[in-house]
């Protein structure tokens, strides 16, 4: 009788504690000491609420034709009625809705946007005047919990196998490492564009698409919205109201925008 010979398996082992019970946050929660812990879950917890507001928030749609501005002052009233008379708003080929000026259509949503950014496909809405401040306060919730979980990732790794065993023993926690750190890196980079953004008082369309845009292309200033970064900053994270951008624009001649 012949027997076959023996072959032997190579088996990745994921242990069922390797996840999260070696890192600084299991200790501590097993030692008693629940404030880091704690705060790492608020963050969580904080991120993902910020997300579902972005996500679910009217993010400024343009539900029907509004001739009449926001509320300003006599003074201020006087000194733009002047400028705005030479302005003609157009309507949306889509919706046909007067479209506010810095206003834009998204196909995906099926509205015009105030001050619109983008679209997002990751909370599946779009970016405009409403959410956009909540926007820029979930990457930065984000890139908080990102860069607190790289450290808590890698002092899960269990340095005490050698070569193969100690890949096997930590690609789970190596794996989630990687991942992170590729979102963090990501993070930075749209926490500080959109920081950049908000600092100039631009939004990503009016960047990248200046030369298809009227107001932009034939305004005699670079960025006729840019009251300098304090200001800009100011306006963006704490006007709670909708900016009727038309009575901050220059006189630029009569033509559409």
């Amino acid at each position: 009788m012949v027997r076959a010979p023996k072959t032997e398996s190579c088996t990745v082992h994921f242990p069922r504690d390797n996840f999260p019970s070696f890192s600084d946050l299991q200790r501590q929660e097993e030692q008693g000491d629940l404030l880091q812990p704690l705060l790492f879950l608020a963050l969580v917890l904080c991120s993902m609420s910020l997300y579902f507001v972005v996500s679910l928030m009217d993010p400024g749609y343009v539900e029907h034709d509004e001739e009449e501005k926001e509320p300003v002052s006599d003074e201020k009233e006087a000194m733009s009625s002047q400028e705005t008379l030479n302005l003609r708003l157009r309507r949306c080929g889509y919706c046909l809705l007067k479209q506010p000026m810095r206003a834009r259509h998204c196909q995906a949503c099926r509205h015009c946007v105030r001050r619109y950014d983008h679209h997002c496909p990751w909370i599946y809405n779009c970016v405009g005047e409403r959410n956009h401040p909540f926007f820029v306060a979930y990457l930065a919730v984000q890139l908080v919990v990102l860069l607190w979980a790289l450290p808590v990732a890698w002092s899960g790794l269990d340095f005490e196998h050698p070569s193969w065993a100690w890949f096997q023993y930590n690609l789970l926690l190596l794996l989630s490492f990687l991942v992170v750190a590729v979102f963090t890196v990501v993070m930075i980079l749209l926490l500080g564009c959109h920081l950049y953004l908000a600092s100039h008082n631009t939004t990503t369309w009016e960047f990248m698409s200046r030369h298809r845009i009227s107001y932009l292309r034939d305004c005699e200033v670079e960025n006729p919205f840019d009251r300098g970064i304090f200001l800009n900053l100011w306006q963006f994270f704490c006007t709670c109201r909708l900016i009727a951008w038309e009575t901050l624009y220059p006189e630029v001649g009569g033509h559409t925008v």
